[in-house]
């Protein structure tokens, strides 16, 4: 294929558009081999305001006696006594494809017991992979957004002071080009939720819209696309062909309840079968008095031992009111029985008991989730 006819072809597909009532492949998965790659440093931030490290966090110390040394200065580490650096840790994702010289975001967190990063800025330092290599150096003025203030025992906190980002504050050292396509020549797809019908769709979908390439669901969260042929820039066209096709998922029917908050979550397609709730309320009141026991003649001479008695005793008063009942049909949504349940004003710790009652009984025909 032609050049200009494979840009045309790639223009074609970023003006396309899904269906309104479809998700585009884009959204419901990714290309095995594209993924990011995090890594993270040890660094130091200096330019504080008495606000770093205090004495008792040796890690600084040390840190700080061994930079001095690598400019041919020697401190003993007992001998550094500023708070205006603190150490710190440096966290980024590299994105899945870059070059050398590119650049990108990082956070950097306060490891010691340093009181805020704001005005600080991070000395170089080299951020690695599990595998202990040096993928790309950071290095820059912090951006925190938060503040602590404090002055005789008197403070004041906004968000969090200890933490802030250096925006493209890291250059990476080495390329990293994604390798998307296998040792077969085919490409995979991995979806975000596994789903047998979802997968079986898309490879569907990839069939009828791609001329060439044989799709085929290989388990519930993967698909292989065959490539006819091993040019980069048609793999590419492919590919963002791919992303633009739409397809109608396949949702599994769940309901998501809260019970810290009672907020009650469920998906379109959750429906119950034919089922009756009753609901009542037990109220019981217990009163507890004391009851003073006085015997007879105790003033005019009684028996010897005889004396005033404070017996306790108690009222238990129970008030149920009258129960009642909800009916709902086969085919009832949540919604429906939520609105149901409101009308005859249930607490919401109360519908996720009738919820979960509703499960036990078998007609609730979805997963019930409880957080």
């Amino acid at each position: 294929m032609k050049k200009p006819l494979l840009y045309m072809a790639l223009a074609a597909v970023l003006g396309a558009s899904p269906a309104n009532s479809a998700v585009r492949i884009k959204d419901l998965a990714r290309f095995d081999g594209v993924r990011e790659q995090p890594i993270i440093g040890y660094g130091l931030v200096v330019g504080l305001s008495g606000t770093g490290d205090s004495q008792r966090s040796v890690a600084t110390l040390q840190s700080v006696s061994n930079m001095l040394r690598e400019f041919g200065l020697t401190v003993p580490p007992y001998a550094v006594t500023s708070r205006n650096v603190a150490a710190v840790i440096v966290t980024a994702d590299m994105p899945g494809a870059v070059r050398a010289g590119d650049r990108f975001d990082v956070n950097v967190a306060a490891l010691g017991d340093a009181r805020s990063l704001a005005g600080g800025t991070l000395l170089m330092t080299p951020l690695m992979a599990n595998n202990k290599v040096a993928y790309a150096m950071a290095q820059g003025p912090l951006a925190v957004g938060g503040y602590k203030f404090e002055q005789r025992g008197t403070s004041a906190q906004k968000n969090f002071p200890t933490a802030g980002t250096i925006p493209e504050g890291a250059i990476a050292e080495r390329t990293l080009a994604p390798e998307v396509v296998s040792n077969t020549g085919a490409l995979e797809l991995l979806l975000d939720s596994p789903d047998y019908t979802t997968a079986t769709r898309v490879a569907a979908a990839i069939n009828s819209e791609v001329a060439f390439g044989t799709a085929s669901a290989v388990d519930s969260g993967r698909v292989r696309v065959s490539l006819g042929a091993r040019d980069p820039a048609a793999t590419v066209v492919m590919m963002a062909r791919i992303e633009g096709i739409a397809v109608d998922p396949d949702l599994p029917a769940r309901v998501v309840v809260n019970e810290r908050t009672g907020t009650v979550v469920s998906g379109g397609d959750v429906y119950l079968s034919a089922v009756t709730i009753t609901h009542g309320d037990l109220k019981v009141s217990i009163t507890e008095r004391l009851a003073v026991s006085q015997p007879g003649g105790i003033f005019f001479g009684g028996a010897d031992g005889v004396r005033t008695v404070a017996a306790p005793e108690a009222t238990v008063r129970v008030h149920e009111d009258e129960a009642q009942a909800v009916s709902l049909g086969t085919g009832a949504t949540i919604a429906q029985l939520v609105e149901a349940l409101r009308a005859i004003k249930v607490s919401s710790r109360d519908v996720i008991a009738i919820l979960q009652g509703i499960k036990r009984a078998g007609a609730l025909h979805a997963e019930l989730v409880i957080q």
